[in-house]
């Protein structure tokens, strides 16, 4: 409970985030996710909630989960390394006006970090949904939600109800339902 009561002080950051996104879908942009392990599966759930649907039958919006694509991922690991595989990614798709939005418990990553450096050159915004003290990337994307904590599940559970906040608004808007 405690992990996802750290939401509540949080609010304008969710807001941003939702604005974020929101305005890159209207615009025509694409939204990127990544993560590992576990925040890997949460950057799935993010990416195909987008493309097929939430809640309600709506247009289908464009994302990709960086995470989806294993001859990807392994063509990338085996030629350029395991810390680029997110970022070899992002220089092909990513371009200005897209949102990536990373998810990770511990925030020290170095594919993530790389990520991150690759979505600042090729104009991408970004968001870190981040756990603990949010790691070597605390700071460094565009917009920032950290849930404090040490239990890795708590952490992923309110990384859960975020994107789930964020999906929420998405559908709002493109419903005609807008509350952001």
């Amino acid at each position: 409970m405690a992990a996802i009561e750290s939401l509540q002080t949080q609010s304008v950051a969710i807001g941003a985030v939702c604005r974020t996104v929101v305005e890159a879908l209207r615009a025509g942009n694409k939204i990127l996710t990544a993560g590992n392990g576990g925040s890997a599966a949460e950057s799935l759930h993010m990416a195909e909630e987008f493309v097929g649907r939430f809640r309600g039958n709506r247009v289908s919006l464009p994302a990709v989960a960086l995470t989806a694509d294993s001859t990807v991922l392994t063509c990338i690991g085996n030629d350029f390394g395991f810390d680029e595989i997110f970022s070899r990614q992002i220089e092909g798709l990513g371009k200005a006006g897209d949102v990536l939005v990373l998810f990770s418990t511990s925030g020290n990553a170095a594919n993530l970090a790389r990520a991150l450096e690759a979505a600042t050159a090729c104009g991408v915004a970004t968001v870190a949904l981040l756990g603990r003290d949010g790691g070597a990337l605390a700071g460094r994307a565009d917009h920032e939600i950290l849930v404090p904590g040490s239990a890795t599940e708590r952490i992923q559970e309110a990384h859960q109800v975020l994107l789930h906040l964020i999906l929420d608004e998405v559908e709002h808007v493109f419903s005609g339902d807008s509350e952001c």
